[in-house]
């Protein structure tokens, strides 16, 4: 059997060269990938979560890989049915339906990613930013502002399509994917996890249409239909919009430039300064300029955003195009009270999170009325997403403790209160305002002192003395707060709030937590540790399973004193994992585990 990275690499290239596949059912029976696949997913968080059934990483194992691909081979596996939960969605009261698949159906199902990214990814657009290796919000946002983006843009088209991965057609994108994939048995495996179902309040109900939210496999298939869209937009609706070299030279501009020469000769510059402070308010390019035209298009996941130059009356109908378009070759409808046409310069768009517009000499952040600014996109954070994170930290509309984080230690607490403060500024860097950030601090900080003030039964100015300190980044000296976890041999741990500068970021450098590029390699201690076969408790050979624990601080802080062998290990060797036989394995989860001996147990 060919080495998974080797498999991968040649599918890849496959991709680049656009070149159909055949026969990659059979990939599925490649041990090396479900080995990939365990060592890409054991860490995250939803490894641990129930799905229908009790399986979870915990227990997983090379048998396990063995029966999955023995299934596989006979084409007897079935997806099973998905434990639906609804969770609240991001800033706002609504809940969404998330998917909880198997850990069995996990493993399979990255399985597919790898093969499937590995090759749809060189295929897809550079106009696609959502759900990628290397590509996220940032990104997208990077493309509008770069030096060669968007530009002479008077018109913003902000689209919105009504329940996008619910409204996914089974048969459109199984149509799509048999385009590329000549394999009978892969599209019928496809066929069968998309119309999985789902249960909810152990009720079935099947799955009719859609990309089931929460799977692995989701966010790439839905690339995948979306493609289709963003090939429409490259082929056909750009072409047609996009014509002329240069925008014709403003008459009236060109008139007072040349009457500023001409008393620049005569050397009567109260004249020439009127002219040239008058050739300020008008553009030198012709706005109107009917042979010129100008259309660009972004999108990340369901989100996408057109800059137009040219009349209102070609923007709704390049609106109409699209819509008509997504209805009759996606089964797609556009949300008419989102998707919105808005005009650069006297309005504002908003795409992912930030208000984007056109920047002009009154704008009223650049007070030095450059002329440079003009027609460059500026993005902004909103005020009503800066004061939606400080409303999570006031109570009467002053900042408050947070009770609920008490029960934490004090590096705990500001770690989590760096962490929170760090992810909302970084994403709002890019903001010409982003030096509003300063009161969010501020508000978090009280918020941090008064929670530790309230853990301590101290007051915060106490607090505030107590944890001052200075932090050095990039050669700038801030003020944290900060506390030490002191550790024997190793340097301490060390949790700080503040510590980083604040203010408009130009480039655009952070991407998605999800994209971490191409790693074909089974090379991790992980897996050698798997491989190995030998319990790390009783050395015994064979029959080894991974014992998994979700916080490796739940161990530390269980309120045992007398902590089982097998705890003490973990805490040691610092890991979540432990290889262990079957027997020591079931001897865990029963409590009996009682050293190098292991306790007898009817396991079944």
């Amino acid at each position: 059997m060919q080495k998974a990275e080797k498999v991968l690499d040649i599918i890849s290239d496959r991709g680049k060269r656009k070149l159909p596949l055949y026969r990659i059912y059979r990939l599925l029976y490649n041990k090396e990938l479900f080995l990939i696949a365990y060592r890409n997913l054991y860490a995250n968080k939803g490894a641990m979560t129930k799905g229908m059934t009790n399986e979870t990483v915990d227990g997983m194992s090379i048998s396990k890989i063995d029966r999955i691909i023995d299934q596989l081979k006979r084409e007897t596996y079935r997806f099973a049915p998905v434990r639906r939960e609804y969770i609240k969605k991001k800033g706002s009261k609504k809940q969404r339906p998330l998917g909880l698949p198997t850990w069995s159906d996990k493993l399979v199902q990255e399985v597919i990613r790898l093969i499937m990214e590995a090759y749809f990814e060189p295929q897809f657009s550079n106009t696609s930013h959502g759900f990628r290796s290397n590509r996220g919000c940032h990104t997208a946002l990077g493309a509008i502002r770069a030096k060669d983006g968007w530009k002479s843009v008077k018109w913003f088209v902000e689209g919105d399509i009504r329940d996008c991965f619910g409204s996914i057609d089974h048969d459109i994108l199984l149509g799509t994917l048999a385009e590329k994939i000549k394999d009978n048995r892969l599209l019928r495996l496809m066929r069968q996890f998309l119309a999985c179902g789902y249960l909810e309040d152990w009720k079935y109900n099947a799955t009719l249409s859609g990309c089931p939210q929460g799977s692995i496999l989701s966010p790439l298939l839905s690339n995948v239909y979306m493609d289709r869209f963003d090939q429409f937009m490259e082929k056909q609706i750009l072409p047609a919009y996009n014509h002329g070299g240069k925008r014709a030279e403003n008459k009236t501009y060109r008139a007072l430039r040349n009457q500023m020469r001409k008393y620049m000769r005569h050397q009567d510059w109260e004249t020439v300064k009127q002219l040239n402070k008058q050739s300020q308010s008008i553009p030198s390019k012709d706005t109107n300029d009917p042979a010129f035209r100008r259309l660009y298009y972004i999108r990340y996941a369901d989100d996408w955003l057109l800059g137009f130059s040219g009349p209102k009356q070609e923007a709704i109908k390049v609106k109409e195009e699209i819509k008509a378009f997504l209805t009759a070759e996606l089964k797609l409808a556009l949300s008419e009270e989102k998707t919105l046409i808005t005009h650069a310069k006297t309005e504002k768009a908003r795409f992912l999170g930030y208000d984007i517009h056109v920047l002009h000499e009154d704008t009223k952040h650049d007070q030095r009325g450059q002329r440079s600014i003009n027609g460059s996109i500026g993005f902004r954070m909103p005020d009503e997403k800066m004061k939606d994170k400080a409303r999570e930290y006031k109570k009467g509309g002053k900042p408050t403790h947070r009770k609920e984080r008490t029960i934490h230690s004090d590096f705990d607490i500001i770690a989590q209160y760096q962490s929170e403060f760090r992810g909302f500024a970084q994403y709002y860097l890019l903001a010409y305002n982003a030096h509003q950030l300063h009161n969010l601090k501020q508000t978090m900080e009280w918020s941090l002192a008064r929670t530790l003030a309230n853990k301590f039964k101290t007051t915060p100015n106490k607090i505030f003395k107590k944890y001052k300190s200075t932090r050095e980044t990039d050669g700038q000296s801030y003020k944290v707060l900060q506390t030490e976890v002191k550790r024997e041999g190793k340097k301490p741990l060390v949790a700080y709030f503040g510590g980083f500068k604040l203010g408009y970021k130009k480039n655009a450098d952070i991407v998605d937590a999800m994209s971490t590029g191409k790693v074909f390699s089974i090379k991790s201690q992980l897996i050698d540790r798997l491989l190995n076969e030998t319990c790390e408790l009783c050395e015994a050979k064979g029959n080894i399973e991974m014992h998994h624990v979700k916080k490796l601080k739940d161990l530390e802080n269980n309120g045992r004193k007398d902590k089982p062998e097998w705890m003490k290990r973990m805490i040691a060797m610092r890991r979540k994992t432990l290889a262990v036989c079957h027997q020591c394995h079931a001897s865990i989860h029963s409590g009996k585990y009682d050293g190098k001996k292991v306790a007898k147990v009817d396991v079944g």
